[in-house]
């Protein structure tokens, strides 16, 4: 197993960004999680099924196959990373992620992915269910506004629709989700390394970031 950094956090706190810069600074390899419960999310929503445990669900979800690599995110050989990032997919994956058969179904993709040399990580559980091992653990989050802010950027940049108002309270609706669900809830590992990126860069975190992570290597 290579030497595994995760980072966790709630929606917007700049977990992706950072950790695929992290990954790189470090010649790491870089597993998205998000992506791969997106695109979960995604192709049952537009199959019109509900994020219910039912037998279509389950029918649905045994059938698929996930795959993600750096050409691309493929459920069953389509790829469907154009389609994960949109306001839908954001307003309906948690709902999806939260059961727990589709984190059973993903688990042992993600954790085989040490296996292949060291890996950089992000998500909501990455800390403490998938990898509670990992080398170095971080906490990234930030303000409800702040993140919620980022995100209506991100939007208004692909040209997409938004008001600001409606991005925050779909930013708060999916922390109340994230850290109410059952299964794998958000929560911050008890020994993991907290950081507020509200105020900082992605450049400024990754720097702050990539120092730590080089003493855990003794660099």
């Amino acid at each position: 197993m290579g030497f595994v950094v995760t980072l966790d956090g709630p929606a917007g706190s700049g977990k992706s960004s950072v950790a695929k810069r992290l990954a790189e600074r470090l010649d790491f390899n870089y597993l998205d999680t998000g992506a791969l419960y997106r695109a979960i999310a995604c192709c049952m929503d537009r199959n019109g099924i509900a994020p219910d445990e039912n037998a279509r669900f389950m029918e649905y979800l045994g059938s698929m196959r996930v795959r993600i690599d750096g050409n691309g995110v493929f459920v069953n050989g389509e790829d469907v990373a154009a389609l994960i990032r949109s306001p839908r997919v954001d307003s309906v994956v948690s709902a999806y992620s939260a059961l727990k058969p589709v984190r059973g179904a993903l688990l042992g993709l993600q954790r085989d992915q040490a296996n292949h040399g060291n890996l950089v990580t992000d998500g909501r559980d990455m800390g403490t269910v998938v990898f509670p091992e990992a080398n170095v653990k971080f906490f990234l989050t930030a303000t409800p506004e702040a993140r919620a802010e980022r995100r209506y950027k991100e939007l208004l940049k692909k040209g997409e629709p938004a008001l600001y108002d409606e991005v925050l309270a779909q930013m708060r609706e999916r922390d109340r989700i994230d850290a109410g669900r059952e299964f794998a809830p958000l929560k911050e590992p008890i020994d993991s390394i907290h950081v507020d990126t509200s105020d900082m860069t992605v450049d400024e975190v990754v720097d702050r970031l990539t120092d730590i992570v080089k003493e855990g290597l003794g660099v």
